[in-house]
């Protein structure tokens, strides 16, 4: 289109008089302007000035079967052509919806059979948290108020989101978190396990939760709420002690185990789910990102039976206008189909995951590399001022930066945090792109240990 064409350039401009972008100090990111994404395909994007990169973290985590897919373009379209919204509310539903609920549920192994839509992961932290207290206040214990996280967790940004999540940057702002949330500790052995092995060091964060559930009261504790693997705190990948003692304290103490696969879920573990890579069954399990591969927005939180019996029993005052939207419902369902057809999951699971974690282990030779950790297509390379001691940078953030530009200016998308660098490639990603990532990873770390040193 013309307007568009004419609108591009001055889109930086344009962007910067009027945009406020997301986690961002907005007088800094304008002096030196927004990267323009103008297409993309397969696992690359292009900017505005022609330039190509490998997308090593699939948008935001999310684009699980890769851009440009023209069978989600082309079932949106006839969507929207024939029915482009209508609500859940007042006793009607949509066939997108209905079926994507029953094609989300073949996938639980018949543990999570109901699905609660919502329009984001972020929204989907908000619906369960009610639905943990409407649950038990329905079981006559409306004492069973409190929640439990984890520090260094994420859970989204609305209010409940980043009340929940442990990220204390973020509960500076908004006198956050809210009356009700508490955190324990991350099993993050690397950083905080001193001189314990990995197991034990996950069997004590672990009982951290017990021990929160004897100070606030059994009585009073309602539900704990964890990432499989935790994403945006770092792709902690927590000992194999650990989660099977999280489930024998939430059984043992009688509260509701909340899975957020809102990163883990449709296929990045190599499983359909993150908590079916480690063995258990949750109790509720938001998911959002992966359900519709980005290309449009949908959530939702998967329900046990036992849970969704007793919510069911009355009106469950709670529902967004958007809530299994009938096009955004579409796209998910296309984009199941296509995971399922081309057996992505067992792709992960079998070739491009076990690939991507041998390339990462030849960088444990590299000065600077102390840690790599992966699990499918969910990776970190844990950065070490000395890998013998595991002594880590007096300013891990500049480090990480440091290494993430350097990967951008050689055409890579890596997130870093902290000192850590992540990677979530779509699940369609070729060896010979895992190649280009491991080469120019090296590269930005060869590069930024010279600047540091």
């Amino acid at each position: 289109m013309s307007e568009t064409s004419v609108a591009l350039s001055n889109l930086g401009a344009i962007d910067a008089a009027h945009h406020i972008h997301p986690f961002s100090n907005m007088t800094k990111l304008n002096e030196g302007g927004s990267r323009i994404i103008e297409r993309a395909e397969g696992s690359t994007i292009w900017d505005s000035k022609g330039k190509k990169y490998l997308d090593a973290f699939a948008g935001l985590w999310c684009v699980n079967i890769g851009y440009g897919r023209k069978e989600i373009a082309e079932a949106v379209a006839a969507q929207m052509n024939e029915l482009p919204y209508y609500n859940l509310f007042f006793g009607t539903t949509t066939p997108p919806a209905a079926l994507l609920a029953q094609k989300i549920t073949s996938h639980t192994d018949g543990k999570l059979n109901k699905v609660f839509f919502t329009g984001s992961g972020s929204e989907a932290t908000d619906t369960w948290f009610r639905m943990a207290r409407v649950y038990w206040a329905a079981k006559g214990m409306p004492s069973k108020k409190q929640i439990i996280a984890r520090k260094n967790g994420y859970h989204g940004s609305t209010v409940a989101g980043a009340s929940l999540g442990g990220m204390k940057y973020m509960h500076e702002q908004g006198a956050l978190p809210i009356e009700g949330i508490h955190h324990i500790g991350q099993p993050h052995w690397y950083a905080e396990g001193g001189d314990m092995t990995p197991d034990e060091f996950a069997l004590n964060v672990a009982r951290e939760l017990e021990a929160k559930i004897d100070e606030l009261g059994e009585e009073n504790v309602a539900a704990f709420v964890a990432e499989p693997i935790q994403g945006a705190g770092g792709v902690i990948v927590p000992p194999d002690s650990y989660w099977p003692e999280i489930v024998r304290i939430c059984k043992a103490r009688n509260i509701l185990l909340v899975a957020d696969e809102v990163i883990c879920g449709f296929g990045r573990t190599g499983n359909w789910f993150g908590h079916q890579h480690y063995g258990f069954v949750p109790d509720m399990a938001p998911v959002a990102k992966g359900l519709s591969s980005g290309y449009l927005p949908i959530g939702g939180v998967l329900v046990s039976d036992h849970v969704a019996e007793v919510i069911m029993a009355d009106d469950f005052n709670h529902g967004y206008t958007y809530s299994g939207h009938p096009v955004c419902a579409v796209a998910a369902l296309e984009n199941l189909r296509i995971i399922e057809e081309e057996k992505l999951v067992e792709r992960v699971r079998d070739d491009i995951g076990p690939y991507l974690a041998k390339g990462l282990a030849t960088l444990l030779d590299h000065d600077m590399v102390g840690d790599v950790q992966s699990v499918g297509l969910m990776a970190a390379v844990q950065m070490a001022k000395n890998k013998k001691t595991r002594e880590r940078f007096e300013k891990p953030d500049d480090v990480g930066t440091l290494v993430r530009n350097k990967c951008v200016d050689a055409g890579l998308i890596m997130r870093a945090t902290g000192d850590r660098m992540l990677a979530s490639p779509p699940l369609i990603i070729t060896h010979e792109e895992v190649d280009f990532m491991i080469r120019t990873l090296r590269g930005a770390l060869d590069a930024a240990w010279m600047e540091m040193k």
